[in-house]
């Protein structure tokens, strides 16, 4: 059946040995049911997650020329401040600001891929506008860093793999990035607080700073499941690239997010995103039989419901994964592709704009076949 709620699971029993087995059978199910879950306990202590959730929240009140300072479009790497409105999901404006932000990182080399441009180092408000900020991010996503590295060998561990077994997609000082997002709530912007999709990397982790609702995964019915807060957890997302990894296995699940009603006031989140190495190649790993044969059930009981969100990692389609990971951000960031990667946004236009016209050729002839005696009412 669909999942009609998001399970919640206590990393406190992957710790000890005789709650471990128990805990694993419960994360396999939610790998190859839901692809969502709530983590409690999972090593970063309530003060720290409540300090970065206030610091976050104090980012929006600094005075706009600090924000526009900082903004994204100042640097190739998409990291930095963006405003309202400015990235694109499901080909419709984010109802939303943020800032984004990754562990340190040098400057990439001359010689090195284009897609090294994500490796840079952050922009950061002046810290006599946000005392103490930059530390508590960095020290936030250096245990955010442990807790993805231990959770993915969890996961190997459900699947039957060494735990060790996708440490080979890491580098040894491993990008991951972070967004501070705020959705305001005001009846111009309501609906779209970000559009349907499925998050790109192996793991995400969303702190859900306010205690607003808004977050939904969808089943394979096509219901939207509400993701409340809940105080104390962070909701993981299985992203594409551990799909990818899996053959399937492990499900990437779309979610979006409804704007906060007017009156209600801003929804603040901070999304934690575990980074895979730009140079890796996504070919699936040797997911033992049994556990392929479990999901081809689940998929089987579900109809194989097919959905409609682009998916990142085409099989064939690019050499890497930072090929694929910039090209996303150019879709996702116009305002930066415009100035440092105009060439690739034309040609990403260009692709766009040649798709739409063999779906609406498509679109036609179907019409046409199914059915030329009904014709569509002319409004006059």
């Amino acid at each position: 059946m669909a999942f009609t709620e998001i399970p919640v699971l206590d990393i406190a029993e992957a710790r000890a040995e005789h709650t471990k087995p128990a805990f694993l059978k419960k994360l396999r199910d939610a790998l190859l049911n839901v692809g969502f879950l709530y983590i409690a306990n999972a090593g970063i202590e309530q003060d720290l997650y409540d300090r970065v959730c206030e610091a976050g929240i104090r980012f929006f009140d600094l005075p706009e020329a600090e924000k526009l300072r900082i903004e994204m479009k100042n640097e190739r790497s998409f990291l930095g401040y963006s405003r309202l409105g400015n990235e694109i999901t499901a080909h419709k404006a984010d109802w939303r600001e943020q800032m984004d932000i990754s562990t340190p990182q040098p400057l990439p080399k001359p010689t090195d891929p284009l897609y090294y441009n994500l490796l840079a180092p952050n922009q950061w408000p002046q810290d006599a506008l946000l005392p103490g900020f930059r530390q508590l991010y960095e020290q936030y996503m250096a245990q955010m860093s442990d807790v993805s590295i231990f959770f993915m060998r969890l996961i190997a561990e459900s699947l039957d793999l060494p735990p060790t077994a996708f440490d080979p997609f890491f580098d040894a000082n491993q990008q991951h990035k972070l967004k501070i997002v705020k959705y305001p709530d005001s009846g111009e912007g309501a609906g779209q607080g970000v559009g349907p999709h499925k998050d790109s990397m192996l793991t995400s982790y969303l702190l859900q700073a306010s205690p607003h609702r808004g977050l939904q995964a969808q089943n394979t019915h096509g219901e939207w499941i509400d993701v409340p807060p809940i105080r104390g957890t962070l909701v993981v997302a299985i992203g594409q690239g551990l799909e990818a990894l899996t053959g399937g296995v492990c499900a990437s699940t779309t979610h979006r997010v409804v704007s906060p009603a007017a009156g209600q006031g801003p929804r603040y989140s901070i999304p934690f995103f575990q980074g895979v190495s730009y140079d890796a190649k996504f070919e699936s790993m040797d997911v033992p039989a049994h556990v392929r044969a479990l999901r081809q059930e689940v998929l089987d009981k579900e109809g194989g419901r097919k959905d409609d969100v682009e998916f990142t990692f085409v099989k064939g389609k690019w050499a890497h994964l930072g090929e694929a990971t910039l090209m996303n951000r150019i879709k996702s960031h116009p305002d930066v592709s415009e100035r440092w990667y105009p060439d690739l946004l034309r040609s990403l236009r260009a692709a766009q704009a040649e798709q739409a016209s063999l779906d609406g050729a498509s679109e036609s002839k179907a019409f046409g076949s199914a059915g030329a005696a009904k014709q569509p009412i002319q409004a006059h």
